[in-house]
């Protein structure tokens, strides 16, 4: 079998596609595996030997391409075969995710030449095909039958060679990591059963993770909405995210939440079966144009905003609770309230702008803190503030 498939899409729209960032890329191709009922899902970066990337392959065990169907599962764009079938997975019965028919296309926005290699149940029967289509040609797939020695046993396998040069941004397996399970929080707390691996790491927000808080945030007309808020243990690039999401657990939109967390990375998501409907009526698009999802917006900021509140009063009461117990604290219980305040917000914002100040000894960290009372006495507030935040 052998023949060719050719996307009803003009070319300028296909290639429109090509430009989304690798990690973008990388998460609807997972989304495509997930879709597949894939239980397990493993990405790899291949390298050369000066260390960077020559191509992308991923993995996974679902129930591969409806290749019998492979005219209007890879020949239209705007309508994906999902739209066809029911809100699950045939099998998992897991929420689809995909709708549009544009996550194949991403993949060119990792490499220049992609192939499809999957296997596939046909009644008693396995079968096994390779789709492959090149950057040069928009919207032209080559579909072959192949022997089954070149295929995975089950569900799919997709390599995207000739890779660009932003996949080297990818090479941070930690920060990538974390990103995938930023991504991926909620889905992977839903099925905890599907497993996702970057380059042998596993991607599960549970390690990356330091602490969840939940809450039920309330709006002025009376509607609700859960808010998790997930503290990492680690920065990386997405962090202080607000994601959008229906209660399916499928991330509809995000937006910044606009909120300072001192030193702590966090993304926040907003929950509510309402959302989805929303987001039906393109009205996250809208952003705080569209009444409705200003409510939500303004009732969850607010509620992240007291949560690192009382977050660091908490942190500051107890870091300022160690230097008294150890020696180091320059103030007494007859220094004015206003004054210590003032002192204790100052101290603890520099203790947070140096690592090292953790490590310093006690007496070392007394002298420090002495020079710090005495600026604040002598300073005018805004200018050490200043300082500080430089």
């Amino acid at each position: 079998m052998s023949k060719q498939i050719f996307v009803q899409a003009q070319a300028d729209h296909i290639e429109s596609l090509f430009k989304a960032s690798p990690l973008s890329a990388i998460e609807e191709l997972v989304w495509n595996a997930l879709d597949a009922d894939a239980q397990e899902v493993k990405i790899d970066l291949l390298t050369n030997p000066l260390g960077a990337v020559e191509a992308v392959r991923i993995i996974d065990d679902g129930t591969g391409i409806d290749i019998l169907n492979a005219d209007s599962t890879f020949g239209s764009l705007g309508g994906s075969w999902k739209r066809s079938k029911e809100a699950s997975t045939a099998y998992s019965h897991r929420r689809l995710h995909g709708r549009h028919g544009r996550g194949r296309f991403k993949a060119f926005a990792l490499g220049g030449h992609v192939e499809w290699r999957t296997s596939v149940c046909v009644g008693n029967e396995m079968l096994s095909y390779m789709l492959s289509a090149d950057i040069s040609k928009p919207g032209v797939f080559e579909l072959e039958s192949i022997d089954a020695e070149n295929a995975p046993r089950r569900g799919t396998e997709v390599l995207i060679s000739n890779a660009k040069v932003g996949c080297d941004s990818l090479l941070n397996a930690t920060e990538t990591v974390q990103n995938l399970a930023a991504k991926f929080a909620l889905y992977l707390k839903s099925y905890p059963n599907v497993r996702i691996y970057f380059n042998g790491l596993p991607v599960t927000p549970v390690i990356v993770q330091k602490r969840t808080t939940d809450y039920n945030v309330t709006l002025e007309n009376g509607a609700s909405a859960k808010l998790e808020i997930i503290e990492w243990k680690r920065k990386f690039v997405g962090a202080g995210k607000l994601v959008i999401a229906g209660s399916d657990s499928f991330q509809l939109y995000e937006y910044t939440t606009l909120v300072r967390s001192g030193s702590v990375p966090f993304t926040a998501y907003l929950v509510s079966p309402r959302f989805s409907v929303l987001s039906a009526e393109n009205a996250f698009m809208m952003g705080e144009l569209n009444p409705e999802v200003r409510l939500y917006l303004d009732a969850a900021r607010k509620a992240i905003k007291a949560h690192f509140i009382a977050l660091n009063s908490e942190k500051a009461s107890t870091l300022v609770s160690s230097w008294i117990d150890e020696g180091s604290y320059p103030l007494s219980t007859q220094d004015d309230i206003p004054q210590k305040e003032r002192f204790d917000k100052l101290a603890v914002e520099l203790s947070s702008k140096f690592e090292d100040f953790a490590a310093f000894s006690p007496s070392e960290r007394a002298v420090v803190l002495k020079l710090l009372k005495h600026s604040a006495l002598h300073i005018p507030k805004g200018s050490l503030k200043e300082l500080l935040k430089d």
